[in-house]
């Protein structure tokens, strides 16, 4: 069993910077093919969509709030690591495009792939003592007040973004959407164990 406490420095610029690397590939297919995710991503996503904001501007404001719950929540080291996260993550967001073309991707292809890419993401920066903040910190703090299952909440927010986003989205494109949000979260469900790992 592995406390991210126990880090060096060096172990987590390494594995929160692999994080944030496979996310912005992620996010960047994302975009190409016009998919929408869950959560905070999810919400950039159609905003910058229906708005024409740059999705990485969008993403960075709405996450900002987040990071105030946390703080309250998980303490200081955490609000930093998830705000170093983030901000890396909405810069190499904007550059990659300029790095990085892409043709055709076939949607149910693309859809696996970034569903992966964030879960790897996601698990390397949680491991690390961080996370891609949002308003997943928003759940577990209803939680620790309720008794809500966090896990409900968040299945709940995405439900009614996805109907949302059916008012301005392809039917075909929330299909593989939903088929994205699916990998990321069975590869979660199945990897982030708190019986192997302790993220503090």
């Amino acid at each position: 069993m592995t406390d991210a406490a126990h880090h060096t420095l060096i172990e987590d610029t390494q594995g929160i910077a692999f994080g944030v690397c496979m996310a912005a590939v992620g996010m960047h297919i994302l975009t190409h093919m016009g998919f929408v995710a869950g959560q905070t991503t999810g919400v950039a996503a159609l905003i910058s969509y229906t708005t024409g904001l740059p999705f990485p501007a969008v993403y960075f404001v709405i996450s900002l709030p987040f990071l105030w719950f946390g703080y309250r929540r998980m303490g200081l080291r955490f609000a930093v690591k998830t705000f170093i996260a983030v901000a890396a993550l909405s810069l190499a967001t904007a550059l990659l495009p300029r790095w990085l073309e892409f043709g055709r991707i076939e949607p149910a292809f693309a859809a696996i792939l970034f569903g992966a890419l964030f879960g790897f993401a996601a698990l390397a920066v949680v491991r690390h003592g961080g996370s891609f903040g949002g308003i997943s910190i928003l759940w577990l703090i209803l939680q620790d007040k309720t008794g809500f299952q966090a896990g409900y909440a968040q299945l709940i927010f995405d439900a009614v973004l996805f109907a949302v986003s059916l008012l301005f989205l392809d039917w075909n494109i929330l299909v593989w959407s939903f088929l994205g949000a699916l990998v990321f979260n069975l590869f979660l469900a199945i990897n982030h164990r708190r019986d192997r790992y302790i993220a503090t």
